[in-house]
Order: structure tokens, then sequence, then C-alpha cells
């Protein structure tokens, strides 16, 4: 598990210390170099190592993961690697889904939300794509319903093409708009078994819908999430916000790097930021390519475009 299939988790390790020396036999590894070099080395490994016995698994993502929480932080905060949480794996579970699947907060910034919804009652989570901003909205909502802290989750989106004209879609006004709820019944799907989730959609306890259906409502004793509010224009976003009742709990999630409205209209994101800023009861959490938890390749690209 430590080294990888074809010792591949290795090679990883060996080429972020090109300036060591690495023989590894058996269970014992000898490193030779300079011994500040070494001293960054053994707080990767240890903190490797700590993963690898707290999980019983180490992916490439996770490795990467590790070595990104190592460079980030001061040196003071990752002396004692032997008591440091896994940057890929660390916190209590959210949710425990179907199939064995353990849904919990993986990166510094996912955790903030966890702790920031149980003090806030909106929480906006601005960051990248792959980082996660979804996916932690959805397993605490599902997890305050299964607590019973709220009868229903409510999801929302705008049904805003993203580059794609999707057309004069076949169906009836559920099979036009899901394509554009996708991603959110993705997340369902992880985190609720399918035939209890198909009972939640067909009762009304979970409901997914566009932003434009949310006009008029007032949205009580649920939990609410607005995926990809960069879409939302500033009408769309206060006519949202204003929807809440006394006992709900929203969380709106966006990348004001990737706004897909036309050019005419503007994203309300950004403003809504700045006028919300500082109130009590709102809090704002910033994702970054720190928290990218798909494919290692997603932050280099991110990179690449300038997002991170």
């Amino acid at each position: 598990m430590l080294w990888g299939p074809g010792n591949e988790h290795f090679e990883i390790i060996r080429k972020h210390f090109p300036k060591l020396k690495m023989v590894a036999r058996g269970s014992e590894l000898k490193v030779l170099g300079d011994s500040s070099e070494i001293e960054i080395f053994e707080k990767y490994f240890n903190s490797i190592i700590n993963h690898v016995e707290r999980f019983n698994k180490l992916s490439v993502n996770d490795l990467e993961g590790i070595w990104d929480s190592i460079n980030l932080k001061p040196q003071k905060e990752v002396v004692n690697t032997k008591t440091a949480e896994s940057p890929s794996g660390g916190g209590e579970p959210i949710v425990f889904g179907p199939n064995g699947i353990i849904v919990k907060a993986r990166t510094p910034n996912q955790r903030k939300m966890v702790e920031s919804i149980v003090k806030n009652d909106i929480i906006f989570a601005i960051g990248p794509a792959g980082t996660g901003k979804t996916y932690t909205a959805v397993a605490l909502a599902v997890k305050a319903l299964r607590n019973k802290e709220v009868k229903r989750i409510i999801l929302t989106r705008p049904a805003v093409e993203a580059g794609e004209n999707l057309g004069f879609l076949p169906g009836d006004l559920k099979e036009k708009v899901d394509p554009y709820l996708r991603p959110l019944y993705d997340a369902l799907d992880d985190m609720i078994p399918v035939e209890k989730l198909k009972y939640m959609l067909e009762n009304r306890v979970i409901e997914v819908a566009p932003l434009a259906f949310m006009r008029g409502r007032t949205l009580d004793n649920c939990f609410v999430i607005l995926d990809e509010a960069q879409n939302a224009t500033a009408m769309q976003l206060k006519m949202f916000l204003t929807r809440m009742g006394p006992t709900a709990k929203f969380i709106i999630t966006g990348d004001i790097t990737q706004v897909d409205l036309p050019k005419k209209s503007q994203s309300g994101l950004s403003p809504a930021l700045d006028l919300l800023d500082n109130i009590e009861g709102i809090d704002i959490i910033y994702l970054s390519g720190s928290d990218v938890v798909r494919h290692k390749l997603v932050k280099r690209i991110l990179s690449a475009y300038g997002d991170i």
C-alpha cells in the first residue's frame, strides 16, 4: 500500500526530493543528503505514514494533497506531523452513504464549511472547480435531514447553458431542466440509497429545481443550496436570499471565474459578497487550489488557466 503498484508511490515521493538519494529494501528506507532536505522529507514521510495508519489507504491524489499541505503551511505548523490531520481525508464523517461510502471534509476549507454551518444560517462557499463546494454542501444538507434538524432539502441552480445549446429537449418540464441539475443528483447518489432517494424525490422531501422556481416562495424548515451562483443575476440572488424562512439554512456555492451568463447579463455573486460581508449570521468561505479534490491534473489545469 505504501509504495504503490509497481512502486508508483515511491517514485512520486522520490520526484519531490531530487537532491536526496533513497534506497528502499523491504520495510526499511535509507535516505542520504543535506540535513535540511532530510528534515522536510521526514515531515512529508511521517504525514504519509500517519495517513496510511489512520485511513488504511493511499492514492496518488493523497500523496499530492499531503505534499501540498507540507508546502503551503508555515514551518511552525507542521512540526508535529504525527498529530496533524491528513489534508485528503481528515475530519469526522459528515454522512455515511451506500456501499460503504464515507463522506467527510477532506481539506481545511471544507472543514470550515462544516464548522461554520453550525454557527451561521447562510454560508457562501466560493472557489474554483473541483474544490468540493457542492459536494460538501449536499453532504451537510443530507446530515441535517437525517438528524431531523430540517424537514426538507431544496437544491437549486440557475438554468444557464454552459456554452452548449440544449435546444428544445423532449419530455416534460422535469426532463427538460434535469440536464442542468445533474451534478446535484450525482452528489445525492453517493449519499442516499437509490430506492430511498427515489422515494424522497417523488414525495418532495428532496426537491431539485431551477432557481426561477423559487420566486414567490417562503423556504422554511429546510436546508437550501444554491449551486453555480455565479450564473445568477443580482436580482435573482436578492430574490433567492429573501425566500429564507425563520428556521432555514442556506448555502450558496459559486466560482466567479466561470460565469456562463449571456454577455448582456452580469453576475450578481461578486456584488452580493461585497454587500453581505461582515453581516452577523452570514459567513463567506473562500476555497482555493489547495482544496481541489478531483484528479491531480485538475489543480494543474486550473493553475495553467490562471484560476489558482
